[in-house]
């Protein structure tokens, strides 16, 4: 390790405007999602020197501090007091104060409060340090088995049934959306009459002691939460839409066919014909099948 004399300074070229004290910044905490097991040793370390901490629910986040010792005052932060908060926040970052972020759950900002106030630490000059921690969106992407070196994150899907639709088929990759347990029927049925081939993970309550992960084709697991709505938590893991350039060739939908025709299921000739010829599976299984 190199002497403390030569230890880089992480303030270092940061204007500390109107004489803030070296080392205020805002420190955003992730917490977990389910599992408390799951907080990082730098979470609880920030949390500890943290000279307030920022969150959604004061009484949720003292159960998680309590059961670490984490000695710290609370203030609320949440979205029907973000503006007038994040004001008073900077005020005491500018003063010199650590202000460490959280929400209830996963990372701020990623459908949940905090971008108002690391927008104004930005304005102010002021350092803001991101800790990795817990994020269901991640970890359902994961566990989903769904390709994940192109995806995008929608946060909760709308209500309305034409942004819906749009929602569910714009292109970019696998699609990770919170969803309300009671819509999870609707938001299926709806992929399965855009895409009944589509891939879709049903995660929930993921990290907790009834977490449950349900892969399979969009008008399978339509079917099988049709009146019967998931309890907890859930975060839906979607396949991307196949595009258009991924239309079959007359050479690759003969071959299916010729497949069937020898006994074998659609899906599956579908499927031996795109790992041969690299078209989409689930186009060439359309195009055989009508469906």
């Amino acid at each position: 390790m190199r002497p403390e004399a030569e230890q880089p300074d992480r303030n270092a070229g940061l204007d500390a405007p109107r004489g803030t004290l070296i080392g205020a910044r805002l420190v955003v905490c992730p917490t977990p999602i389910g599992n408390l097991e799951d907080i990082t040793l730098r979470v609880l370390s920030a949390l500890r020197e943290a000279d307030v901490v920022a969150c959604e629910d004061t009484r949720r986040t003292r159960v998680l501090l309590d059961r670490y010792g984490v000695s710290a005052k609370l203030v609320s932060y949440h979205e029907h007091n973000e503006e007038a908060r994040s004001g008073e926040l900077v005020e005491q970052m500018l003063a010199g104060s650590v202000v460490a972020l959280v929400s209830d759950a996963g990372m701020p900002l990623v459908s949940d409060p905090g971008y108002v106030l690391v927008r104004a630490c930005v304005a102010a000059g002021l350092e803001v340090e991101v800790l990795p921690g817990p994020s269901a969106a991640i970890a359902a992407l994961v566990a989903s088995a769904l390709p994940s070196d192109s995806w995008r994150f929608a946060g909760f899907l709308p209500r309305k049934k034409g942004e819906l639709r749009r929602a569910l088929g714009e292109p970019g990759g696998t699609l990770v959306a919170f969803e309300s347990p009671k819509r999870v029927p609707g938001t299926l049925a709806l992929l399965a009459e855009l895409d009944p081939a589509r891939d879709v993970a049903v995660c929930r309550e993921l990290t907790k002691a009834h977490e449950e992960v349900v892969r399979g084709r969009a008008a399978e697991l339509a079917a099988r939460y049709d009146g019967k709505p998931p309890k907890g938590e859930v975060v839906l893991v979607i396949a991307g839409p196949p595009d258009a350039g991924d239309a079959p060739t007359e050479d690759a939908l003969a071959a299916v066919r010729k497949l069937i025709d020898a006994g074998a299921k659609p899906r599956a000739a579908a499927s031996v014909v795109s790992d041969l010829t690299g078209t989409n599976a689930n186009a060439l299984y359309r195009s055989v099948t009508g469906a």
